[in-house]
């Protein structure tokens, strides 16, 4: 058992590290980390407790969080996307508890929602990045609810290391999966980051895995030690799948006295991390015009981060590669700030003459500037709106009163095709007809 659980422990608790790595900020990445999580913790107690109750419920949890990363990746509307998550949430919650109460096979009613997160994908399948992923999803979901029945129905296939083994390549490729499609989202490259990644993965499980392993054979039946090996592992496997927010977190702590050093090492840490994740420089006129609209809409939504802004495809902006050229600072960091200047003149460019105004004429302008480039939350709890402008108290206070979360979100939506369209006519003014974007109105 030790040779199987020591591997799968290290790479599933490794790529969870790397996918909460790449974003913590978005929902399905954090689904997926917690189901490896999940796996690598089952994996222990069925070291120790092979086939114990706990170990079932724990091997469940995996298919409940999987779920809530599917159901993460639909490409919702604002007004369907908040029930949808209310909804999903409550399910999960009401499944976990059945997957406690229910023995043995009754389990398996685990994938009850896995299989109606699917359902919701296929049927958004026309709008899914990237298209095959419906199809790839839905065959690792089969195979992995295989080896789930193998586990908890009384089937006899010489122990469960194999079935535990299964279920762990298809979470893994799951991870994977779901790395893509952020990766295809958010218009980066995958490939380099996670190739430094896995190198980093593996030599844990040869360095710290190996050692653990022979260690646990040497103490075979003492299950104190034997759980007590996978602290290490656990530590290393986060250093390697955590490796760049480890290093600033680490210079955080040691150079809290120098602001000027530790900012300027943020900002190569920042550098080095977008260029494993930008595209090779390509023209945006061969993204096509969805693809523009999406990034410019995400890019709109990370206005306040430079490190995601960083990433971008739209820093190849002809506009941003004029304003760097002739600077010296043509890294990153420094098209990220451009690109956010960019942005910021053409949320200006929709703000209609005279005072400040509530009409339809200012929905798209309030909409951006005051949700998006200012950072406003109007639905907030707790206001701060100290060292605000009179402007944006009153946008403030109307968005509360008088607009919907949803309908705001919608309106986000439709400004932000807006704000690509004026982007795309400016990059290729050449050809116009042909790049036109579609008016939201």
């Amino acid at each position: 058992m030790p040779a199987f659980a020591v591997p799968a422990f290290v790479l599933s608790w490794w790529l969870a590290g790397y996918l909460i790595g790449r974003d913590p900020g978005r929902p399905a990445l954090r689904w997926a980390s917690a189901g490896l999580i999940a796996y690598a913790v089952a994996v222990v107690t069925w070291t120790t407790a092979p086939g114990s109750r706990t170990a079932q419920i724990l091997i469940c949890l995996p298919a409940l969080a999987w779920a809530g990363s599917v159901v993460a990746l639909l490409p919702l509307a604002p007004a369907e996307r908040r029930p949808i998550d209310i909804g999903a949430l409550v399910l999960g919650v009401s499944f976990q508890l059945m997957v406690v109460a229910l023995p043995g096979a009754g389990k398996l009613v685990a994938l009850t929602p896995l299989v109606g997160a699917l359902v919701l994908l296929w049927r958004n399948h026309e709008q899914v990045v990237p298209r095959s992923l419906p199809l790839a999803l839905s065959l690792m979901a089969v195979l992995y609810a295989g080896s789930l029945a193998v586990l908890l129905l009384p089937v006899d296939t010489g122990g469960p290391a194999p079935a535990l083994a299964a279920n762990g390549l298809d979470l893994l490729v799951f991870g994977y999966l779901i790395a893509v499609a952020h990766a295809m989202a958010g218009g980066e490259r995958l490939r380099p980051d996670l190739r430094r990644s896995v190198v980093a993965g593996f030599a844990v499980l040869v360095l710290v895995g190996g050692p653990a392993m022979l260690t646990m054979y040497a103490t075979r039946g003492d299950d104190t030690v034997a759980v007590l090996q996978f602290v290490p592992l656990a530590v290393a496997a986060t250093a390697a799948g955590l490796t760049g927010r480890l290093s600033r977190l680490i210079d955080r702590v040691a150079l809290a006295g120098d602001d000027r050093l530790r900012q300027d090492r943020a900002t190569l840490f920042l550098n080095a991390d977008a260029l494993l994740r930008l595209r090779e420089r390509r023209r945006l006129a061969e993204v096509g015009e969805p693809e523009f609209l999406r990034l410019t809409r995400r890019a709109l939504d990370d206005f306040n981060d430079l490190n995601r802004l960083s990433r971008s495809p739209l820093t190849d902006l002809p506009v941003v590669a004029r304003r760097v050229a002739g600077r010296g600072d043509d890294q990153p960091r420094a098209r990220a700030r451009e690109l956010r200047a960019v942005l910021r003149e053409a949320v200006s460019a929709l703000r209609p003459a005279g005072a400040f105004g509530t009409s339809d004429d200012w929905r798209y302008y309030n909409t951006l500037q005051f949700c998006g480039v200012l950072g406003l939350n109007p639905y907030a709890r707790r206001q701060r709106l100290d060292g605000l402008s009179r402007e944006a108290r009153m946008a403030v206070d109307w968005f509360r009163r008088n607009v919907p979360r949803d309908t705001m979100q919608q309106w986000q939506r439709e400004a932000a095709m807006v704000v690509a369209g004026r982007l795309w006519t400016e990059a290729f003014s050449g050809d116009r007809s042909r790049h036109a974007m579609p008016n939201p109105s």
